[in-house]
């Protein structure tokens, strides 16, 4: 839900900042020149009431306007964020396992919850910059309104501000940038550690692991040093800069009121707008919010680059869900890890995938699915090209179930098939042997999934009850490697009856003799395709499975 109210859009909200930021500078610069004003018609008639209500009118409006911005800019920022966050979880969705793979994992997160964050006050922040400059400008003028000398004076000094401001601007942004990345790297090296919590704890490598986590937190600590430093500076700067302007104002006025050029009302409004214009100083931080809504803009934009897989317009007809591979291939990090590969698979056939690891079985499975784009060729699903399919089209007729299955959703019955009937959750849950145990879950179906503790063979029959939907192709990914082999025969021949299309990655000699044929895979390239009972003379294939 949006905290936005109806009928006000992002630009009204910042369209009502800019105006509370005028408000709050023009009544700051008309306060001063009203009490000079009612200071010389105290000396001068002894009263000056009328003078001294508008003065307070004004106050009230410099607390009306600042309290209106803090309450738009919550709001704003609020707003912003959220739709930020959405859009780039959408969008990282959009882009497919292979477009997220450019970034870590924690990297991601981090961009997502901190660099929206940063870039969501990108706005507010403009807006802030530019209206902090409106006293200063004006203290100019209304110097120089009272006395052209006066105005010469303060003008040295703002400029002297200026310069250190523009410098400070300049740099910040680029540390800035060197600081949130390293931040991202430090989420990423986290979520695999936690990822891989199991692992490292019976390994006996926690020491080791927070060694390699927190390695890039010296660096973290000095672009954090050198931020503040450069702020320290420009501020010590500032805070110099300031005071000096403001006695050199006070000087020249006060030469000026003995010369009898400025009477003492306007010497007291000089030093006002002196002290209001020395403000400029205060900018110094609303650059550096400025400097790090910017580094988070251009993190979030860096997401955003990466294109969204596009699918095309076409439906399948009716089909048995015939697969046909014409000259695929895959290049990972420069490396080619699968060679020109073309092969016909005929519809209700079973083909298994078969090899060492790293041989390209899962690259070959994931461009099937569409899940990563090959480097050349193409696949066909019933004669037509995937990428030519709806994302409907191709996301109901293949079906993937992996070894170590991540299961989404809020209970079971979400992860297993979201939005579908129950009993068709139920079919596949007892297709696929998931059934019984499910059903001494807690609350069966509508169990938690945080509350569903699973184990490995448990977690891989939810997985292949959630792709078994796919109306003509199952791509199992060594998704029955936990399973004991009689549960694992019972789901196979539950496979069989269905009459669908299957590729199977397996590591197992029952589960490729079952099959109608085996693709032998070495290095990325086909080392054979035939049965089982034929590859099996070969020593070389048989120490595939050992």
């Amino acid at each position: 839900m949006s905290g936005r109210p109806p009928g006000v859009g992002r630009w009204g909200w910042l369209g009502l900042l800019t105006l509370c930021g005028l408000v709050d500078g023009a009544a700051r610069l008309t306060l001063p020149a009203v009490l000079g004003r009612s200071v010389d018609a105290l000396t001068t008639h002894g009263r000056a009431g009328p003078l001294l209500v508008t003065a307070a009118g004004l106050v009230a409006a410099v607390v009306a306007a600042e309290l209106t911005e803090i309450i738009v800019t919550g709001t704003v920022v609020a707003d912003r964020t959220s739709r930020l966050r959405r859009r780039l979880v959408r969008h990282i969705l959009a882009v497919g396992p292979q477009g997220a793979a450019k970034f870590p994992t924690g990297d991601l997160v981090s961009r997502v919850s901190v660099g929206a964050a940063d870039a969501a006050r990108a706005g507010p922040a403009a807006v802030d910059v530019a209206v902090a400059v409106l006293p200063p400008v004006g203290s100019v003028v209304l110097l120089a309104a009272i006395d052209l000398w006066l105005g010469v004076a303060f003008l040295a000094g703002v400029l002297l501000v200026g310069l250190v401001l523009v410098t400070f601007t300049r740099r910040s942004t680029e540390v800035l940038s060197a600081y949130q990345r390293v931040q991202g790297e430090i989420a990423g090296r986290l979520a695999e550690a936690l990822a891989g919590s199991r692992t490292i704890a019976a390994a006996g490598t926690r020491r080791r692991e927070q060694r390699r986590v927190i390695a890039p937190l010296p660096e973290l600590h000095r672009q954090g040093r050198q931020t503040w430093r450069m702020l320290s500076r420009a501020a010590a700067h500032t805070a110099l800069l300031g005071p000096l302007t403001q006695l050199a104002v006070l000087a020249t006025a006060g030469l000026a009121l003995a010369q009898g050029r400025i009477t003492a009302g306007e010497l007291f409004a000089a030093s006002q707008y002196a002290l209001l214009g020395a403000g400029l100083g205060g900018v110094a931080a609303q650059l550096a919010v400025l400097a790090r809504t910017r580094a988070g803009a251009a993190r979030t934009a860096e997401v955003r680059a990466v294109p969204p897989v596009s699918y095309g317009r076409r439906r399948l007809s009716a089909g048995p869900g015939a697969v046909e591979l014409r000259d695929v291939s895959a290049r990972v990090a420069g490396r080619d890890v699968l060679h020109p590969l073309s092969l016909s698979i005929p519809a209700g056939g079973c083909l298994a995938v078969v090899g060492p690891s790293g041989a390209g079985k899962s690259t070959l499975l994931a461009i099937v699915a569409r899940l990563r784009e090959p480097e050349t060729g193409s696949v066909l699903l019933d004669g037509v090209p995937v990428e030519q399919l709806t994302s409907h089209a191709l996301r109901s007729a293949v079906g993937c179930a992996f070894d170590r299955p991540v299961l989404v959703g809020t209970t079971v019955s979400d992860a297993l098939g979201p939005g579908l009937p129950s009993d068709q959750v139920r079919a596949s849950a007892t297709a696929t042997q998931a059934h019984e145990f499910v059903s001494r879950l807690p609350r069966g179906y509508a169990t938690p999934l945080v509350e569903a503790p699973l184990s490995g063979g448990e977690a891989q029959r939810l997985g292949l009850a959630r792709a078994w939907h796919a109306e003509r192709l199952l791509l199992l990914d060594d998704a029955t490697s936990s399973l004991d082999m009689i549960t694992e025969h019972r789901v196979e021949q539950a496979l069989q009856r269905g009459a669908r299309t299957r590729i199977v990655v397996t590591h197992r000699a029952g589960t490729a003799a079952r099959a109608d044929r085996v693709l032998w895979l070495d290095g990325g390239r086909v080392r054979g395709l035939d049965s089982h009972r034929n590859l099996w003379s070969d020593p070389q294939y048989r120490a595939v499975f050992t």
